[in-house]
């Protein structure tokens, strides 16, 4: 009896030793690299199963033995807690390093540009240019009335609510995601004084995006988009037409670059050259100081400007100085270009 006593002993010493001895060599290999070697980029992707994961890294050598790197996440509870994305590992990196990087969701970011007076298609063109997302489905959800409604925006799209501004975005972005963005960045430019204004012009947020957005395309040069606006606010104030080129090509399915005189003649809702008042919605979607120009326009007489060579306006008050400015600017240009 004492015999079996001693051998129960015994072995139960000997499990917990082996179980020490287990759990030592497994502390070892959570806090062991298993390697060395240049800093890559690992990506996670959406719905991706641990298991499979530890497998991929351990067959590009950032760990070893996947079981063991499934079982330490296991106990340390961050299996379900995976993030999709890109993220730069290691095998220099200890697998609870590996671990912590790749749930803690700071995965490498890529950079997005928009320019002021870009469309809602040019962006979703450059979302799509940067491996972002893809354009279809941005569109489809900028331009759906449902989904704009969850946004709190009172427009049937987001034309004109994608704020120009540089943005960092990961691979795993998805196109939701980055209209959510530009739209945060658009309320935090249009701020409440900024909202009081227009409602001290008598407009609606929507209507002055409007208007900004057409003064965004009417010229490139900073100083003169408060002039500009004065030009479109006494028009709008007398009744007067806008008669805007760049509204008139928004209208335009598939414009080639070459505005015509037909195209002017021809009614669309974006046509201001046939329509009163300022069209059904933004053309382009300005910047902070377009916008800003359209709730502050400059104090002028000006009813009518005409483009120069170097990019810039002349302004008139009048038809007949207008006219005049059109034939120094525009036509006698016309006749050098095409002798």
């Amino acid at each position: 009896m004492k015999a079996f006593i001693k051998l129960i002993v015994a072995a139960a010493v000997a499990a917990f030793l082996l179980l020490i001895w287990q759990g030592v060599g497994f502390y070892r290999y959570a806090h062991r690299p298993a390697g060395s070697g240049t800093e890559e980029i690992f990506t996670v992707t959406r719905g991706e199963k641990f298991i499979a994961l530890a497998a991929r890294l351990e067959a590009s050598g950032i760990i070893a033995h996947a079981s063991k790197f499934k079982l330490l996440a296991e106990l340390r509870g961050v299996d379900k807690k995976l993030k999709a994305g890109e993220y730069r590992l290691t095998a220099a990196m200890t697998p609870m390093e590996v671990q912590d990087v790749l749930v803690s969701g700071k995965s490498r970011l890529y950079r997005l540009t928009i320019p002021e007076g870009f469309t809602l298609r040019q962006i979703a063109a450059e979302v799509a240019a940067r491996g972002l997302g893809q354009a279809d489905k941005f569109i489809a959800l900028a331009t759906s009335p449902a989904y704009v409604a969850t946004l709190h925006i009172e427009a049937k799209t987001l034309e004109g609510y994608l704020f120009p501004d540089t943005y960092y975005f990961a691979k795993s972005a998805s196109e939701d995601t980055i209209i959510r963005t530009m739209v945060a960045r658009f309320n935090e430019e249009f701020s409440p004084e900024w909202r009081r204004r227009a409602k001290q012009l008598h407009r609606s947020v929507h209507e002055i995006v409007t208007l900004a957005s057409i003064i965004e395309k009417e010229t490139g040069v900073p100083s003169e988009r408060p002039i500009i606006a004065s030009v479109f606010q006494n028009r709008l104030r007398k009744g007067m037409r806008l008669e805007s080129d760049p509204t008139v090509i928004y209208g335009i399915p598939n414009f080639d670059g070459n505005i015509k005189r037909v195209d002017l003649r021809t009614p669309t809702p974006y046509n201001t050259y046939k329509i009163r008042g300022l069209p059904p919605g933004p053309i382009a979607n300005p910047g902070r100081e377009a916008i800003k120009a359209a709730l502050y326009p400059a104090k002028t007489d000006y009813l009518f400007f005409v483009a120069k060579k170097d990019n810039t306006h002349h302004f008139s008050t009048n038809i007949r100085d207008h006219q005049n400015a059109v034939r120094k600017y525009q036509l006698r240009h016309r006749k050098k270009r095409n002798p």
